[in-house]
């Protein structure tokens, strides 16, 4: 084998040096708009390269002067003890009873959606209607009597699924118009339920077991939501309801917008 008689080292190609990222004077002079300000200070530049990388640009940052720092949170309303979630409301009166799938239809009609609620004379009217829809054949008590506003059966109880099809805030309405306080259900749908919840116009209420299979039309109840029970007076029977939960203080005050107003959320309409 040949011996290595010298050893040539090897060097890196310099790098080519970078663009200068600031436009030539030529060119700042072309557009004396643009770049009438633009004078960079280039002892604010430190440029480091080593072999085999590009360039690097360190920047020193001038210091400022520190001001103290202000904390600041978005304004909050007057702080207010917190709503129970149990009320003591009691409902006593007679019940009307009806079975499973009792839709908004039936509640009332979409004839009658054209009445508006928030005027105290189609308010009136839209009780009239309550639970008009019902089969004759099936429920031949009328829940209200003809050229009444009114019904006698401030209490409805009802089996699975009360509520259900379209959705209509005019359901819970109508039924709270025609004077019922509370409906007592075995399930309920859910758009039915939240409106019920965000008119105010009645608790809806849901019994551990099917109370409509218990009780019948005409008879005399008495709800007690502290307790969580329906008594029937008519047969001495008692019923658990299950809890109200959160929405009992938003029921209570007549519906979510009273609810707001009343703690703080929004302004008072007097505001």
């Amino acid at each position: 084998m040949a011996a290595i008689t010298s050893f040539t080292p090897y060097t890196s190609p310099s790098p080519s040096p970078s663009p200068s990222p600031f436009p030539s004077p030529s060119q700042r002079s072309s557009n004396p708009n643009l770049f009438s300000s633009f004078k960079p200070s280039f002892s604010l530049l430190n440029f480091s390269t080593t072999a085999n990388r590009s360039p690097r640009w360190f920047f020193k940052h001038k210091s400022c002067p520190s001001k103290p720092l202000t904390l600041r949170c978005a304004s909050t309303a007057p702080s207010s003890p917190s709503p129970s979630t149990t009320t003591n409301t009691t409902f006593h009166g007679v019940c009307y009873v009806v079975g499973d799938n009792i839709d908004t239809d039936q509640i009332i009609p979409a004839e009658h959606l054209t009445l508006v609620p928030s005027k105290p004379d189609e308010y009136q009217k839209l009780g009239s209607f309550a639970l008009c829809g019902l089969p004759a054949a099936k429920y031949p008590i009328p829940f209200v009597e003809p050229n009444e506003f009114k019904t006698k059966f401030s209490i409805l109880i009802a089996g699975d699924n009360f509520g259900c099809g379209s959705s209509r805030e005019h359901a819970p309405v109508a039924l709270g118009a025609a004077g019922v306080t509370a409906v007592v259900a075995e399930s309920y749908a859910r758009i039915f339920f939240r409106n019920s919840v965000a008119t105010g116009e009645v608790y809806p209420l849901e019994s551990e077991i099917r109370v409509c299979e218990e009780c019948k039309t005409g008879d005399v109840v008495t709800i007690e939501l502290g307790e969580g029970r329906l008594i029937n007076h008519s047969t001495g029977k008692e019923y658990k309801l299950k809890p109200v939960g959160d929405v009992g203080p938003v029921i209570d005050a007549g519906g979510i917008f009273a609810y707001a107003r009343k703690m703080g959320m929004i302004p008072s309409q007097s505001a």
